[in-house]
């Protein structure tokens, strides 16, 4: 009875009830039919959401106004960048992954630079390197009709009895990152640092270099997550990213993630992600419009967002 009542306390819990809910919902609805190729459905799309939440759930747990808004056209120019390296040849795929790493990196990096230097709220500065980041991606990726190699779209879409390849090696990653954050003195600082900034500098950590890191680490998942959507759907895009915006924020908060800082969940991301997921698959199947289902979707998001954050910020 307590073990059930400790598990109903976490967060993060509720975000795989969502998703649940919302899954039997929708093959309640069809009669059963296509719930498999509906769960692997979602599960492969349900990846990138976590890959580039991981990197977003590092960067708010920095503490309060700490948010990455530059991600949408980080995975745009990553994955312009990783074909292009690619080229089409299977013998290119890990410096094409390795460069859209860097490239991601490389955005970070300035995202942090501009926050240093100029002394400007972390959601100005990146929101502003999105609108240089777009404009590169455009010049450089604009009508880029380079097809990904074979063997990486094979990858990248290929299931084991149903369950998709890419999931595994995610499921595997968020344990790692997981590990991370909470056994890691990285990842330590990190959460220090959102729990009180001040106290973590008079403590001995050196809060500008976990700063920087964290938001170059968040730019290299942006960047990766870039390489496997290009991998994914078969081709590089500017827009590629741009439905991670939002979604990158929500699967983080829903996850159990406190907007005020210093509290992260890593295992919550996967159960935000399959609930977003569901509801978009639900709404299709409930044959929704497509601007009923941007709003749906929209409040939804907005509702958890608001009720999550304020009750953890009444919690701190």
């Amino acid at each position: 009875m307590d073990r059930a009542a400790r598990l109903l306390s976490k967060p993060w819990i509720w975000s795989f009830a969502g998703a649940g809910a919302v899954f039997l919902a929708t093959i309640g609805f069809t009669g059963g039919h296509g719930a498999g190729g509906m769960a692997t459905a979602a599960l492969s799309l349900a990846v990138f959401m976590v890959v580039v939440g991981i990197g977003q759930m590092f960067v708010i747990t920095l503490g309060p106004g700490n948010v990455d808004l530059s991600l949408p056209a980080n995975i745009g120019l990553a994955s312009a960048v990783a074909m292009k390296v690619m080229g089409g040849s299977d013998a290119m795929i890990a410096l094409g992954v390795a460069a859209a790493l860097g490239s991601g990196i490389a955005v970070g990096a300035a995202n942090y630079l501009l926050i240093a230097a100029l002394r400007i709220p972390p959601i100005i500065a990146t929101l502003s390197a999105s609108f240089i980041i777009q404009s590169i991606d455009i010049a450089y990726g604009r009508g880029l009709q380079i097809k990904p190699p074979p063997g990486f779209a094979d990858f990248a879409n290929a299931t084991i009895l149903g369950f998709p390849v890419l999931a595994l090696a995610a499921l595997v990653m968020t344990a790692l990152f997981a590990l991370l954050l909470h056994r890691m003195v990285f990842g330590r600082s990190v959460t220090a640092i959102g729990q009180n900034m001040r106290a973590a500098h008079l403590a001995g950590i050196a809060v500008a270099r976990t700063r920087c890191l964290t938001y170059m680490l968040c730019g290299a998942l942006g960047g990766l997550s870039g390489a496997l959507l290009a991998g994914y759907f078969r081709g590089a895009s500017v827009d590629l990213g741009n439905e991670y915006l939002l979604a990158s924020i929500a699967v983080v908060v829903i996850g159990g993630t406190s907007v005020a800082g210093g509290q992260a969940s890593a295992a919550g991301l996967w159960g935000a992600s399959l609930f977003l997921v569901f509801l978009q698959i639900m709404l299709n199947t409930f044959g929704a419009s497509a601007g009923m289902r941007l709003i749906v979707t929209g409040l939804v998001i907005i509702a958890v967002i608001t009720v999550a954050g304020g009750r953890k910020t009444r919690r701190r």
